[in-house]
């Protein structure tokens, strides 16, 4: 088996860990390549665990049959990027604090490739948003796992957007900013101004206001399927778009063209957890 291992460089308490992984790992054969970055930051506390890796940087060029990431839901978010059209699955390891998307500790890590012998894993296909208008910087990207935000710049007055889903018109949104959620991101940024909770593996998109100035305009699910395209305008030159926490400046005015993304992101969850699980263990959710 070919194993990807992408990480975040704060991995300070797990060194021995991910030392016995890659041990694991050699010891059966596979083959394994890291990021750079990641790389770069273990050499200097475990060099000689790195013999039998390659390294890898943000180019697409690179397969695998399995992805792991090491660190927390932003961890998690830059892996999907990094592996990008692959629909590799991925394995989130938890060295944060929630861990919403992880399905494993740090401490399970030595044990991951027993668990995907044993079935003790799942894959679940997660929905992605794409940003067909306009063309992002590099670095921006045009995807996004848990959600594109529109905001206003930080000190700009409030900013109005026009929101059609398909061909047809839905409503001029009057707020600080407007966000389009996945299945996924409705427990991200959309859950802390009042959006819903979904199941992540349901077809829908989830539109939120951030500080809407109307009592109306609330929080709405929509299908998944239909592209919704987003004119924000603002007595500010520019609005600001992100896409899971990637962002850049846009001119007001211009238009934004969001759609479901031609592939999915494989994220592999425990095989004996449930959606209602996950929420309650890790939002508390339900809790008095």
């Amino acid at each position: 088996m070919k194993v990807a291992i992408y990480g975040s460089r704060r991995q300070y308490g797990a060194f021995e860990t991910v030392a016995r992984f890659l041990q694991v790992l050699s010891g059966r054969g596979d083959t394994v390549v890291m990021h750079r970055k990641l790389y770069n930051h273990l050499s200097e506390a475990i060099p000689e665990s790195l013999s039998v890796v390659e390294q890898v940087t943000d180019t697409p060029n690179f397969s695998a049959d399995l992805a792991v990431s090491l660190g927390g839901d932003g961890t998690f978010l830059r892996t999907a990027l990094w592996v990008g059209d692959k629909e590799i699955p991925i394995v989130g390891v938890n060295t944060g604090h929630l861990g919403y998307l992880a399905a494993l500790s740090i401490e399970q890590l030595p044990e991951l490739m027993q668990l995907i012998a044993d079935d003790r894993l799942r894959i679940e296909r997660r929905s992605l948003i794409k940003v067909v208008e306009p063309v992002l910087p590099r670095e921006v990207g045009s995807y996004a796992l848990n959600e594109v935000a529109i905001t206003k710049e930080e000190s700009a007055s409030m900013i109005e957007a026009r929101v059609s889903i398909g061909t047809l018109p839905l409503a001029e949104y009057r707020a600080d900013g407007l966000i389009l959620a996945t299945p996924t991101g409705s427990t991200a940024y959309s859950l802390s101004v009042g959006g819903p909770i979904v199941q992540p593996t349901l077809d829908v998109c989830v539109i939120s206001p951030v500080a809407a100035h109307s009592l109306s305009m609330r929080p709405l699910v929509i299908d998944g399927s239909e592209p919704v395209t987003i004119i924000p305008e603002s007595r500010a030159r520019h609005v600001r778009i992100a896409l899971d926490g990637r962002s850049a400046l846009l001119d007001v005015g211009s238009p934004v063209v969001l759609a479901r993304a031609s592939f999915k992101v494989l994220v592999m969850q425990a095989a004996d957890h449930t959606f209602a699980d996950i929420i309650r263990q890790k939002l508390h959710w339900g809790e008095a």
